[in-house]
């Protein structure tokens, strides 16, 4: 098991940062009774999915953490069947209804309708007090469609007294404001470097290994804030043994994205976007998430970007950000993107060098 998820914390009191919060699941955990739907938030890597599960330890005990991964079925109006895979407990249910596609209307509707009617027996028959509804927990919300948003709207508000949700993304801003307004929103921001930090040196005492302060700062600073991220460096670099000058590794896809930005900025032509065509697809069959692509190529290129151009190649990464989030050809968006920065990069050339 990767350290991350052997040594991640299981209760609310053993939450290394962002006290501030779990003092208020805590105490929403107290009450049961009265806790609304709740939606966390927040960068990727700073502790969602650990507090959803704290929480879920907090309201139903040990049992929650008793899980079984299904894979269910659903039917749509139009006798077409939809796969989807979910981890289970007694008493919460944890989908991405966003693999469904176009479907994900159907599987959020009958999951929440499934659950709500059926009533939270392990809960009855426990002997501590715990929670007497069930719990819904959608990841990636952000991907559902607008339809699909609409009908979690309304099917929160049927199905309230018997089953509560618990909504978690990247970004809330891809979620439509009525489905926002249900919840408690809980926003989880990103660790500090201290905080990485700290929490490194914990798990490599844990793990019987002795980590320089030098190297904790290191990789801290080489994670982009993402605590997730700097546990599996830390991991992979106890394996050639931790010293004080040992370098931070860096991953090959982000050694091949710095690559395509030097051989852009080198060059633009035909032939340069057809062959850097081939390379964004290339990362794409090998599961980077285009998001992630283009934020890399983007932070790679403003490195040695002059001032004046990087406004306008901050913007268009942005438009072609959301054009991605809207389509389905992930592709298309990136090689235009690269493409628009080809033509923004030999056009302040040019006019550089008309100044001469």
């Amino acid at each position: 098991m990767l350290w991350v998820d052997e040594y991640r914390p299981t209760k609310l009191e053993d939450l290394s940062y962002h006290s501030d919060i779990t003092d208020r699941l805590q105490a929403l955990a107290q009450n049961p009774d009265s806790m609304p739907h709740l939606f966390f938030y927040g960068p990727s890597g700073a502790g969602k999915k650990t507090r959803i599960n704290c929480l879920l330890e907090a309201l139903y005990g040990p049992g929650a953490r008793k899980l079984k991964l299904d894979q269910r079925t659903f039917t749509t109006p139009t006798n077409k069947t939809v796969q989807i895979n979910m981890v289970t407990s007694s008493y919460h249910i944890e989908i991405s209804p966003g693999d469904a596609g176009l479907n994900d209307r159907f599987v959020v509707q009958d999951i929440i309708k499934e659950i709500a009617s059926n009533q939270n027996i392990s809960a009855m028959n426990s002997t501590r007090k715990t929670a007497l509804f069930k719990t819904v927990v959608l990841v990636e919300v952000d991907r559902l469609s607008r339809q699909a948003q609409a009908a979690l709207r309304r099917t929160m508000e049927k199905y309230a007294k018997t089953c509560r949700l618990i909504l978690c993304c990247d970004s809330m801003s891809k979620v439509m404001e009525p489905v926002r307004s249900r919840c408690l929103g809980i926003r989880v921001p990103a660790p500090t470097h201290i905080e990485i930090s700290n929490v490194l040196i914990k798990t490599a005492r844990r793990t019987e290994h002795t980590l320089p302060e030098d190297v904790a700062s290191n990789i801290a600073r080489s994670c982009d804030r993402n605590l997730r991220r700097a546990i599996l460096m830390l991991e992979a670099m106890s394996t050639q043994g931790l010293t004080k000058d040992q370098p931070v590794p860096v991953t090959d896809w982000e050694l091949y994205i710095r690559q395509i930005a030097i051989d852009i900025t080198k060059e633009q032509s035909p032939q340069r976007l057809a062959a850097t065509r081939e390379k964004m697809y290339e990362l794409l069959v090998n599961c980077i998430p285009p998001t992630i692509v283009l934020k890399t190529l983007v932070r790679e290129l403003l490195r040695n970007l002059d001032d004046t151009l990087k406004p306008s190649v901050v913007e268009w990464a942005a438009f072609y950000e959301h054009r991605i989030a809207m389509g389905s050809k992930e592709i298309f968006h990136l090689e235009a993107f690269v493409a628009k920065y080809m033509a923004l990069y030999k056009k302040y050339l040019n006019d550089l060098f008309d100044d001469f």
